[in-house]
């Protein structure tokens, strides 16, 4: 397993920007897929975006594409998370997620971070 420490959050109005990062733990990261969930309060958690190990790949949510880009830097240990356009429902707790995987099953990755709020006002 990797450790994961997200940062970035905070609170935005509608329409801004912020940018998600998420630090692994030296080691392996290169070899994981890495995806972002989040987790608005009484729902369940969902996936956001998902980036394979070398970035060829990437599945985005339909309610965020075009809005939202993740990206990866392996040499850095890094996993990115650019929100544009931000709309009040993308209000949540974000959290990146370590797996072997491109999928939106929370089930399939098996680290975790802590999470980081992310309040978009009206």
């Amino acid at each position: 397993q990797v450790q994961l420490v997200e940062s970035g959050g905070g609170l935005v109005q509608a329409g801004g920007s912020l940018r998600l990062s998420c630090a692994a733990s030296p080691g392996n990261f290169r070899l994981y897929v890495m995806a972002w969930f989040r987790q608005a309060p009484g729902k369940e958690r969902e996936v956001v975006a998902a980036i394979s190990q070398s970035s060829i790949t990437t599945n985005y949510v339909d309610f965020v594409k075009g809005r939202f880009t993740v990206s990866r830097d392996n040499a850095g240990n890094t996993l990115y998370l650019q929100m544009n356009n931000l709309k009040p429902e993308d209000t949540a707790v974000y959290y990146c997620a370590a797996g072997p995987t491109v999928t939106r099953s929370n089930s399939a990755y098996d680290s975790w971070g802590q999470g980081t709020q992310v309040t978009v006002s009206s």
